[in-house]
């Protein structure tokens, strides 16, 4: 089977287990050269996400899409991150918010990245915290505030925490109506993820097969 084979095969697999024709599929990229995203693209896909920007400034160049960055964020990084993203999904302080906003030269849509368990090394901020921080991006020009993000804990039950994300996003639109995306949802959980609401999935190995290096 040639990788043109593969990737269309395990493309069209994905697809087929999306149930809701709301929910867009980010492939998810990291680590795969970018002959594997040309192929992505000629087979149909337009949404891409990076972690790296590193290796999302060659992509994007190298092949025109809808770009989206999933990684934590460097405040030294920032002014490189806005010649390239397209999509934010992992805002989650006020500074950043301000920076993105003065350095970028182009609209940028922007999700704020919920934490379930307030653990600072997997980034994040907590319910009580949203509000202020999309203040933040309502007010910073170019950044424009489409929803919320969130990777639930790894030893959290999957639909348990995809209910709690749901209800966060929920009472969130209360006060930020515009906001109605719900990023969550990988390989191995998105459509637990889909059936509690997410509007767009992030997906790499299911598509581009087990990674080999980091």
């Amino acid at each position: 089977m040639t990788r043109n084979e593969e990737l269309a095969a395990n493309l069209a697999s994905v697809q087929d287990r999306i149930t809701r024709s709301d929910v867009t599929l980010v492939v998810v990229t990291k680590t795969y050269p970018v002959s594997d995203v040309q192929i992505l693209k000629e087979l149909g896909v337009e949404n891409f996400g990076e972690n790296r920007t590193e290796e999302g400034e060659v992509k994007a160049v190298a092949v025109p899409a809808t770009w989206h960055f999933q990684g934590g964020i460097q405040s030294r990084k920032i002014k490189d991150i806005v010649q390239w993203a397209d999509v934010i999904h992992s805002l989650d302080s006020t500074e950043h918010a301000l920076k993105l906003g003065q350095r970028a030269v182009r609209p940028i849509e922007v999700f704020l990245q919920l934490s379930l368990d307030g653990d600072p090394d997997r980034g994040g901020v907590v319910e009580s915290e949203l509000a202020a921080l999309a203040e933040a991006v309502v007010a910073a020009p170019n950044l424009e505030l489409v929803g919320l993000m969130c990777v639930p804990p790894v030893s959290a039950i999957p639909a348990e925490a995809f209910s709690q994300i749901y209800s966060v996003h929920q009472r969130f639109l209360s006060n930020f109506p515009n906001a109605q995306s719900l990023s969550t949802g990988m390989s191995g959980d998105f459509e637990v993820a889909i059936d509690h609401g997410a509007t767009h999935i992030r997906v790499g190995s299911s598509i581009l097969g087990s990674r080999t290096h980091r």
